[in-house]
């Protein structure tokens, strides 16, 4: 079961009294990544591949990096209880946090056997742990991967001259493409994470189960 000592952390934008708890089970979607007790969080402080993401190990074979560090921190952690401390919250409304089990710190272990990064972006809290597991040639340190957000970056769909339709996801979760001269197609911002993407046609998106916009 879920606890959580103050439930106006989950109900109020930007988390003001990051000392409170959220305790529960992990349920591991990605290695950083997770549902504790039915609430989306996010590891503080780490970056770890995308679950479609290919590396190369050291012969320059392909394999699925991002399956396999999920699975390993599936391995350890799922079903598992965790305490988190919310520090904040992302753009997608998951919940920043710091999180233990049997009062270790779960970021630091994840990093510490190479199945993630620092994420220096946003902290510098797991740098060590992350200098540990490259000396020690640990995990995604004994191959060539493209880090997370460099990967993420460089897989951003974009226009070409050709393909100018625009496949959004509304908040209600309708897909709707805008069309050049659409009334909305200026403000219209393609993000990859929500599903998002660009169309050559208007038959290619509704094929894609896109309808059109009705202004």
């Amino acid at each position: 079961m879920l606890r959580i000592c103050l439930a106006f952390v989950l109900l109020v934008p930007g988390l003001t009294h990051a000392a409170e708890r959220l305790t529960g089970r992990v349920d591991v979607i990605d290695a950083d990544t997770w549902d504790v007790g039915g609430v989306r969080v996010r590891l503080h402080g780490i970056d770890a591949p995308e679950l479609e993401q290919i590396c190369q190990d050291s012969n320059g074979s392909s394999w699925p990096c991002g399956a396999w560090v999920t699975h390993m921190v599936q391995e350890q952690f799922q079903g598992r209880m965790t305490t988190c401390v919310p520090l904040d919250r992302d753009r997608y409304g998951r919940i920043v946090a710091r999180c233990s089990v049997e009062h270790e710190d779960a970021a630091a272990q994840i990093v510490e056997q190479g199945l993630a990064f620092a994420y220096r972006k946003y902290s510098d809290a797991y740098a060590g742990a992350e200098r540990v597991a490259r000396i020690g040639n640990r995990g995604l340190h004994k191959t060539q991967i493209r880090v997370p957000w460099v990967h993420r970056a460089r897989k951003k769909p974009k226009s070409s001259e050709t393909c100018l339709i625009k496949g959004n996801v509304s908040s209600k979760g309708e897909k709707i493409f805008h069309a050049p001269g659409q009334r909305y197609y200026a403000k219209t911002r393609i993000s990859a994470a929500k599903g998002e993407r660009w169309f050559c046609s208007a038959a290619e998106a509704r094929a894609a189960g896109w309808r059109a916009t009705r202004r």
